[in-house]
């Protein structure tokens, strides 16, 4: 039977469609594989690699430190800065990151572990307008922002307070993009994106540039990834060795007289010449330490913890914990146990030690020095 008109048309309108799809999905592969190849491209160094299985980044957030080290996927830092990013760069000679002097802003605020986006306006922005505007849309976003700002002198750049009263020219607003419950998602990306561009608008300043939310979300996923796999705890328990009780009473003469102090958070801190955190001191059962409950607490341990991404110097902080640790439990007739309550040997402190000293290090070479304003918020 002859085909009519209409049917000729149809089958032709049918394969058109057929090679748009399969010509779409092939732009679609090819632009998801250069973004891959942008994020990881790039020499690897032995400090970036490790044997066995990747840790597994679950929608809850960022795998939860823990005693045994993860293994680590490469990660190249790449630049999600959108300011003054270098045109020549490109994946044979990435260009490095902008440095933060070079754009301005404060040394906690960079192109690593945020984006951040500027702006300026012809007249001054009230910043009581700013918090307005912005409070349709960054209760949408679980992560850290940071609004900046400074006048028409290019002075120093300024926090933003909620209760801030100025009125400023120049604008910058920040998105944490990683901490320990993962990284930030697309879709708190674009809302952060879609919110300072609507800002703009409303306000009539102008966006100085738009990054590409899908190549920001990759970095910070990467990043995440990167974090997880040296986002580490290392622990040392006390224990009674006859099984009993230690009574709260001696234990808090003990502390103090190791260099901590008891703090609001029912842990025993210990602290460097700058009051960053070397290690702490908590109870091994679930009640926290206070002022009133150890003068009838009896503990049947104690647990001692480094945190190792936000001590500066992780060898010395080991060091000192286990010096303290050893000490209170000579005072207290207890002994050192690992998580299974066996004795803690020898080779087990040395293999400690050696992951801490490994651990940090990896973190360097990755751009993050251990216990640095980027290291404490990435690992917050």
């Amino acid at each position: 039977m002859a085909l009519s008109e209409l049917h000729i048309a149809l089958i032709g309108a049918g394969v058109t469609g057929v090679l748009m799809v399969w010509g779409y999905n092939i732009w679609q592969d090819r632009k998801h594989r250069r973004t891959a190849e942008r994020i990881f491209s790039g020499t690897a160094t032995d400090a970036l690699q490790s044997g066995g299985g990747a840790p597994e980044v679950s929608d809850e957030g960022r795998q939860e430190p823990t005693l045994s080290p993860q293994p680590l996927e490469e990660f190249v830092p790449t630049t999600v800065e959108p300011v003054d990013a270098p045109p020549e760069a490109s994946l044979e000679n990435p260009a490095p990151a902008p440095s933060i002097a070079r754009i301005g802003l404060p040394a906690d605020i960079d192109n690593i572990a945020d984006c951040t986006l500027r702006f300026s306006a012809t007249s001054p922005i009230a910043a009581p307008i700013l918090q307005s505007v912005q409070r349709a849309w960054a209760a949408e976003i679980s992560k850290p922002l940071t609004w900046l700002a400074r006048g028409g002198d290019a002075g120093a750049w300024l926090r933003i307070a909620a209760d801030d009263e100025g009125s400023y020219r120049e604008w910058a607003a920040s998105v944490q993009l990683v901490d320990r419950r993962g990284p930030v998602s697309p879709g708190e990306l674009a809302a952060f994106v879609a919110g300072v561009q609507s800002l703009t608008q409303q306000t009539g300043a102008t966006l100085e540039a738009i990054p590409d939310v899908e190549e920001v979300a990759a970095n910070a996923n990467a990043l995440d990834q990167f974090c997880a796999g040296v986002d580490i705890q290392f622990v040392l328990h006390v224990v009674d060795a006859t099984g009993g009780t230690f009574p709260g009473t001696k234990l808090r003469g003990l502390a103090e007289a190791a260099g901590l102090a008891l703090e609001a958070d029912g842990l025993f801190h210990a602290r460097d010449e700058a009051g960053g955190e070397t290690f702490s001191l908590g109870n091994l059962g679930t009640e926290r330490f206070d002022t009133e409950s150890l003068r009838s607490l009896a503990t049947h341990g104690l647990t001692f913890s480094i945190d190792v991404p936000r001590v500066s110097d992780g060898r010395a902080a080991f060091e000192s914990m286990l010096g303290a640790a050893r000490q209170i439990a000579s005072a207290l007739g207890g002994v050192l146990v690992d998580a299974q309550r066996a004795p803690l040997a020898d080779a087990m402190i040395a293999a400690i030690r050696a992951k801490t000293i490994e651990l940090q290090q990896r973190m360097r070479d990755g751009g993050i020095d251990p216990g640095s304003p980027r290291a404490l918020r990435l690992f917050s």
